[in-house]
């Protein structure tokens, strides 16, 4: 029987974002997406204020979602910039999800800073992540600058921010190596 150590390596260790264009037209069921968000549920949080807030965008949802970011990058982004590839890409990413979730932040200003709220909802993306490995659904956190534009389109309540999209999907894509160099490069050990 393996050790959790030996489960938990593995899982961390094998996880990477796996993009739209490798999902399979497989719907994720909801008591799967449920179990990635639980997961997040449990990240550390200073002050207990459990920042996090989702959205789930799905079906409908999802192509709305998309189209609703297309738009925005056409109307952001200056004549001479704007490529039609990329607006077209920004609908089909959605489409090719089986699920979007947006990344929101309640923000506490009166309790602690926003920098200890966005890193509480990152240790909760990476739980996301990691359940997302272990389900075998692919997965990835993008940040697009169309989501400054969001919390309205959305009507998020005062005080919420949102920072970015979690896109999941079932996929066939091969396992890949890591690209990382050697941890003993990014430790200074201090004893004295």
């Amino acid at each position: 029987m393996e050790k959790e150590i030996d489960i938990l390596e593995s899982i961390i260790k094998r996880r990477r974002s796996v993009f739209p264009a490798s999902y399979t037209a497989e719907e994720i069921p909801d008591e799967q997406i449920r179990k990635v968000l639980e997961s997040a549920n449990y990240a550390p949080t200073h002050k207990l204020t459990q920042p996090w807030r989702f959205v789930v965008c799905r079906k409908g949802a999802k192509t709305r979602l998309g189209t609703e970011l297309a738009r925005l990058y056409k109307e952001d982004t200056p004549a001479d910039r704007f490529l039609e590839k990329k607006y077209d890409s920004i609908i089909s990413k959605a489409e090719q999800s089986s699920c979007i979730i947006l990344l929101n932040v309640q923000l506490h200003p009166e309790l602690i800073p926003e920098w200890e709220e966005l890193a509480a909802l990152a240790c909760a993306v990476q739980n996301m992540a990691l359940t997302a490995e272990a389900l075998q659904i692919g997965a990835y956190w993008s940040s697009p600058g169309m989501i400054e534009s969001l919390p309205a389109v959305f009507k998020l309540p005062e005080g919420q921010k949102c920072y970015g999209l979690f896109y999941m999907g079932y996929h066939q894509d091969a396992p890949r190596d890591a690209n990382r160099t050697a941890i003993e490069h990014k430790i200074t050990w201090l004893e004295d």
